[in-house]
């Protein structure tokens, strides 16, 4: 495995700049664009690939690892107010208040 294929690397259209563009989330914003998804996929490759290098001669720690497993869990502070509203929404659903939570952030995320 490379050290790049140690980052996530996201190719997708812009509609306000009617091309498409590539970045890394969390380390290198957009940083490349163009007509054709693929070449611009292959240029971001390239960009992280010097990246490293940069990091590597500057003696710099790489940003952590975007392209990792995820367990599937994580912590949320929401505020008493607003967990015992989702509680409640949750309940009057007849559902647990995880699966009504899920629920809505994939809704989110798929809209």
């Amino acid at each position: 495995m490379k050290t790049s294929d140690k980052y996530l690397k996201i190719v997708e259209w812009s509609e306000d700049d009617k091309c498409y563009v590539g970045s890394i989330p969390g380390w290198i914003g957009k940083c490349c664009h163009g007509d054709d998804e693929l070449k611009v996929y292959h240029k971001l490759c390239d960009i992280v690939e010097e990246w490293i290098d940069i990091y590597k001669k500057d003696g710099k720690p790489l940003p952590i690892a975007t392209n990792k497993k995820y367990s599937g869990k994580f912590v949320l502070r929401t505020g008493s107010e607003l967990h015992q509203a989702l509680a409640i929404k949750a309940m009057t659903n007849n559902d647990s208040l995880n699966n009504f939570v899920v629920k809505e952030l994939k809704k989110a995320v798929t809209h």
